[in-house]
Parts: structure tokens; sequence; C-alpha cells
């Protein structure tokens, strides 16, 4: 399986009063595994940010006045999406940015280049309800550091909520199940039979240093400790 964990920054909230997509951060999941394939971009909206936009994600008019347009992306960017799982926080927001993007271009809409799209928003809520669940409030949640993230930034965002939903999708952790089974009257007394002897095998020395080296790995991709050091811990 081939998804995308998406995210963006813009000039303002709501691309019908003009606002336009000044980076677009994408990283790849395969089977799961991040894969290094990521995609990343700075654009030029031609526009200024707006005042509450600017202290988000501190891209300024000057900074982005080199950048490509995103017309001048976009083929690159439909070849990197096409037919994959979107993965995306809040994605409402963010689609009605693409949307409105590549309306402008004359292209059909960005929803029909995708396969699907799991919003982790959406997921969140009926996870957590009643509770703070921005990206923030889940690295949190998850222990997955984010300590280096003073402003808001596309790529930086969308590999934190890689680790944020491949904790929040992990599935059950304990191999054991705590069920509770009440003897009905004049049920069949069982008698106690002896376990097997439980194996257990050790990681061989090779193993485990590759076991680090992935790890190093994993935490070299969120800049910070990933969560499977937090969930060791």
């Amino acid at each position: 399986m081939r998804q995308i964990v998406l995210d963006t920054e813009t000039t303002g909230f709501n691309p019908k009063l003009g606002n336009r997509i000044v980076e677009i951060g994408c990283v790849e999941l395969h089977n799961r595994m991040l894969t290094g394939n990521n995609l990343h971009f700075y654009l030029n909206p031609d526009r200024e940010s707006e005042e509450g936009a600017l202290a988000v994600h501190g891209l300024t008019t000057e900074f982005l006045s080199d950048k490509p347009r995103f017309h001048e992306v976009v083929e690159e960017f439909r070849e990197y999406i096409r037919g994959a799982e979107l993965i995306i926080h809040n994605a409402p927001f963010d689609l009605a940015f693409l949307n409105h993007e590549f309306k402008m271009m004359n292209l059909p809409p960005f929803d029909g280049h995708y396969g699907s799209i799991i919003d982790t928003l959406v997921q969140a809520k009926e996870m957590r309800p009643g509770k703070r669940n921005s990206l923030d409030a889940l690295c949190d949640h998850f222990g997955i550091s984010n300590a280096h993230r003073k402003l808001h930034g596309a790529l930086l965002d969308a590999e934190l909520l890689a680790d944020v939903y491949l904790a929040m999708t992990r599935g059950q952790n304990s191999l054991s199940m705590d069920v509770e089974v009440e003897a009905a009257g004049g049920g069949v007394h069982l008698e106690h039979v002896a376990l097997a002897d439980v194996l257990v095998l050790s990681a061989s020395t090779d193993e485990v240093a590759a076991h680090e080296d992935l790890l190093n790995g994993l935490d070299k991709a969120v800049k910070g400790s990933c969560v499977w050091r937090a969930a060791a811990a």
C-alpha cells in the first residue's frame, strides 16, 4: 500500500479570498514504512501572506520571491500523488486550497488525482473525544518529539503527522488479552493442565545493531526521538 502524508502552508485561511499555497510537503509510506521518497516545494504565490498566516509559517514574501509558481511544479506533484492514499490532518482545509489551485489552471479537480483519503483529525476525535487533537497535542499524547518545531512547515508537519498516524494505527500493543470468564452453574469442571515451557530467543549482536541502525534512521527522519524509542522507554 502506498500512502502519502501531505501538508500545505498558505498565505491565508480562505482560498475564496484569493489566498494561495506557499509550501507543499509530502512524506511517502509504503506498507507502513517510511521510504524517504519525499516531495517538498516552496512556492511563489504572487501575493503577500496575511498577518495571521505569516505568524504561523514565517515564510516571507522576500523568501518566496525566487521560488517556482504552482504551475511550474504541478505535473511533478500530480505524478507523485497519483493513485496513492492521502493522509492529511484536517483534510478539508488542504483540499480546498489544492482544488482552488487546480481550478485556476483549468485542470481536473484535485480530488480525482488520488486513490482515497484519511483525515487524521477525524480519526483523533473518534479516539479522543472532547480532547485537544491538534498535531502538537497528538505528538504530546504519543510521545513524539516536536521540540524542534518553532514554526509550522509543510514538510516538517508531514513528517510529524506520519509518526502520529503510525502511532494511532499500530493496533494492539500486547499479545495477551484480559478476558473474564464467568462459569455458569452446573458447568463442566476442567482439570488444570501445565503449560508448555516458554522459549525465549534473544536477538543476536548483529540483529541488535541492525535494530539500532533502524531506530537511528527513524530519529533522523523525524529530527528528534521516534515513537519507538519513546515506547521502549
